[in-house]
């Protein structure tokens, strides 16, 4: 099944796969789920990480930035991240676990028109996250979430650039702003910011 994301003018084609995943009964799928972020046109769960040794990683079928539809038949779509946190932690007296997922890169590419100065870009940032989004703004058209955290700016990066620079860089942006984003949570997985807890 092919599913085009039109989050992005970029026009993304994300693509839909079932997977099988092949477990000890009692044994943890061992990946970190994250949720994908307010604005999403499917809002579900990604693998923000992998256990190196858990069956998920050692299947070779699943990647960091995965969305999770289903499994076993049950939607993730929609679901608060704690509710498909249990229902992963329930898979582990199952042997074989299938999935669907959208293959997505775990960096999310934005990009926003903005023609002039006069027009707000919709969005709010604290320390290079995304806090709040204006709904029908130009931020949430080119594809802005909330709760990414801003990695580069017109392909610069802004990883360690602080907040009142990140502001002004945003503030001055006019025409064509391209963006990348990834949910803070796996950022911060990352860069060994929080310790994984693998489900």
């Amino acid at each position: 099944t092919l599913t085009v994301n039109q989050e992005h003018s970029n026009m993304c084609v994300c693509v839909c796969v079932r997977v099988y995943i092949e477990k000890q009964k009692g044994e943890i799928l061992g990946v970190v789920i994250v949720e994908s972020g307010w604005g999403s046109i499917l809002p579900t769960v990604i693998i923000a990480s992998m256990m190196h040794s858990g069956p998920a990683h050692k299947s070779g079928r699943l990647n960091i930035g995965d969305q999770i539809m289903t499994v076993n038949g049950t939607s993730l779509v929609g679901l608060p991240l704690s509710t498909c946190q249990s229902i992963i932690k329930g898979l582990k007296s199952q042997c074989r676990i299938k999935m669907n997922i959208v293959r997505c890169p775990p960096v999310t590419m934005v990009l926003i028109r903005r023609p002039d100065l006069r027009y707000q870009l919709g969005f709010s940032v604290q320390n290079g996250i995304i806090c709040s989004l204006m709904r029908g703004g130009i931020a949430e058209r080119g594809g802005v979430r909330v709760g990414h955290r801003i990695i580069e700016i017109n392909s610069q990066s802004v990883v360690a650039t602080p907040h009142e620079k990140i502001v002004q860089i945003l503030s001055n942006a006019m025409g064509e702003i391209h963006m990348k984003t990834m949910p803070a949570a796996m950022y911060r997985l990352l860069t060994a910011q929080e310790q994984p807890v693998y489900i």
